[in-house]
């Protein structure tokens, strides 16, 4: 039996293979999961699932499908509206995976995913540290600032695969210098 949240509210959930359970799988508005037989107030089992990625998911075994749900996922499509076409995710709006309420979460774009990401608080943590470090760096100051020189000199002779051999990294790092994703702080 489980017990109840004021407010609460539980809807079936339906994906590839469900009525070839023998339970019935439903997930509440609060983020909640649940297996029954006949209703989940009479005979339900609350379901804790597993992580994966740090995502609540259950992995059941259906003929032909795929056979992990995710929670947030189930609770989006069965509580929240798509506000367009091209909303094919879904984000949780307080950073929190574990968060799986139907107010937590939204529907979004691609485009809107990388912005939210951008505000993760784990995100802007990871790039205050990565601005402050200072061991295990394969460059040095005084060596970006010789790649930026090089890169924004529009007499370059040296081609980027040439100056990742040079600095003995990859040419990727001299794109990200380049925009600011890495060493921004150095002019």
């Amino acid at each position: 039996m489980i017990k109840k949240i004021p407010g609460e509210i539980w809807k079936q959930m339906q994906f590839s293979g469900y009525k070839n359970l023998k339970k019935k799988y439903a997930v509440s508005n609060h983020g909640r999961a649940a297996s029954y037989v006949e209703s989940v107030a009479k005979d339900g089992r609350l379901l804790t699932g597993s992580l994966t990625s740090g995502y609540r998911t259950l992995n059941l075994h259906v003929e032909n499908g795929n056979g992990t749900i995710y929670f947030h996922r189930e609770v989006a499509k069965l509580f929240c509206k798509k506000g367009s076409p091209k909303a094919k995710y879904v984000i949780h709006l307080n950073h929190k995976k574990a968060d799986n309420a139907a107010k937590n979460l939204k529907w979004a774009n691609l485009e809107e995913v990388g912005t939210h990401q951008q505000k993760s608080p784990a995100k802007i943590a990871y790039k205050k540290r990565q601005a402050t470090r200072t061991e295990g760096l394969k460059l040095t100051v005084t060596q970006v600032k010789a790649i930026k020189d090089t890169i924004n000199n529009p007499k370059r002779k040296l081609t980027y695969k040439q100056l990742a051999t040079k600095y003995k990294v990859s040419e990727m790092t001299l794109y990200r210098i380049k925009s600011g994703e890495n060493w921004s702080k150095v002019k």
